[in-house]
């Protein structure tokens, strides 16, 4: 009776383990996302209520992510998660609709600095411009924080932040690897462009599955976006805006 009992014993403990080892794959399974609807759901999580618009799964530095928009009170939201393991690569959102209101003057720049620093805490303003953006005067604040990537954006008359997005920061993605001309290599590419310019922003991502440095410049009263290959340093596309 007493070998029985053990020999129960032995297999109940072994049941156990079993059972917990299967647990344990469950719920690494259970955070990933393995479905749009999955993506959809995790995205109405963080944002309650909402409406979900889109969702497209993509690939970004080699993983696959999902990618969801949605509207809410007159905002429209995006958020990326990846895939294998469901944590959050991205968020933002902007309000649809923004009242020029031309009757007040404008903000200084130290101001829109104070208000940005207040948003993101312990964060380290890299650049900040003054532009017009469809009728709107506006205050465009780029900023770091631990490994999040931020763009803000604040209504340059009344102060209000009309945008507000960050984007977790690839680590790896400054190293130049085999048919990838590097970080440094694509800054030049946009800096040649625009000769005595300087690099305020500078980023790797993959975009429609292709690998590409997003390099933003200043110079002057215009600001200079580039989108460079990543293997071949061809530049795909340039935008020029005006700083007032």
């Amino acid at each position: 009776m007493k070998v029985r009992k053990s020999l129960a014993a032995v297999l109940l403990a072994a049941g156990v383990i079993v059972t917990g080892s299967l647990a344990g794959a469950d719920s690494a399974a259970a955070a990933g996302i393995s479905s749009a609807n999955q993506a959809k759901q995790k995205a109405l999580q963080k944002v309650p209520n909402a409406v979900v618009t889109d969702v497209d799964m993509d690939r970004e530095n080699g993983e696959q992510v999902y990618e969801i928009e949605l509207v809410k009170d007159l905002k429209k939201y995006e958020i990326t998660y990846r895939s294998s393991d469901g944590k959050m690569l991205a968020y933002g959102w902007e309000k649809t609709m923004v009242s020029p209101n031309r009757s007040r003057s404008i903000i200084s720049e130290d101001k829109c600095r104070q208000l940005a620093l207040k948003k993101v805490k312990d964060g380290t303003i890299t650049a900040v411009s003054q532009k017009t953006d469809d009728g709107i005067d506006i205050y465009k604040v780029k900023m770091t924080a631990g490994k999040k990537h931020y763009t803000l954006k604040y209504h340059a008359r009344t102060g209000a932040l009309i945008e507000c997005k960050w984007k977790l920061v690839n680590a790896s993605a400054s190293n130049s690897q085999n048919g990838d001309v590097g970080m440094e290599k694509a800054k030049q590419i946009a800096l040649k462009e625009v000769p005595g310019a300087v690099v305020y922003q500078a980023e790797y991502d993959v975009d429609d599955g292709v690998a590409v440095y997003e390099i933003e410049v200043v110079k002057g009263n215009y600001e200079y976006e580039f989108k460079i290959a990543a293997d071949s340093g061809t530049i795909l596309e340039r935008d020029k805006d005006f700083r007032d």
